[in-house]
């Protein structure tokens, strides 16, 4: 059975920074597509970022674009997020997602086949 555990979230004011790690078992991390989507209170689940198996194609949403790289360990069965210049308006819930189909540009949109339980990530002004 494929487990995705997140790790990293935490407080932080705006301005600071903070990097979600996602350790991948049970299943072959460096076949999987993998993405960052998040949450916020009251709202839709939204995509963040997403990598493709040997990570040579990276999509970010725009809201993120330019802050936030995403990137993977494969030897290590994990998936970074590198946050930086955090908003309040991050605030929310960050879900690591793999995806059987390790690339394509329909990485940003696609349903993913596996998810983690996410991370809270809470920026103060």
């Amino acid at each position: 059975q494929v487990q995705l555990v997140e790790s990293g979230g935490g407080s932080v004011q705006a301005g600071g920074s903070l990097r979600l790690s996602c350790v991948v078992s049970g299943g072959t991390f460096d076949l999987y597509a993998m993405a960052w989507h998040r949450q916020a209170a009251g709202k839709e689940r939204e995509f963040v970022a997403a990598i493709s198996w040997n990570g040579g194609t990276t999509y970010y949403a725009d809201a993120v674009k330019g802050r936030f790289t995403i990137s993977r360990d494969n030897a290590e069965n994990t998936l970074y997020v590198q946050m930086n210049s955090l908003k309040p308006e991050d605030t929310a819930v960050y879900y690591c997602a793999a995806d059987r189909l390790g690339w394509g540009a329909s990485m940003p949109t696609r349903e993913y086949d596996y998810w983690g339980r996410g991370t809270q990530v809470t920026v103060s002004s």
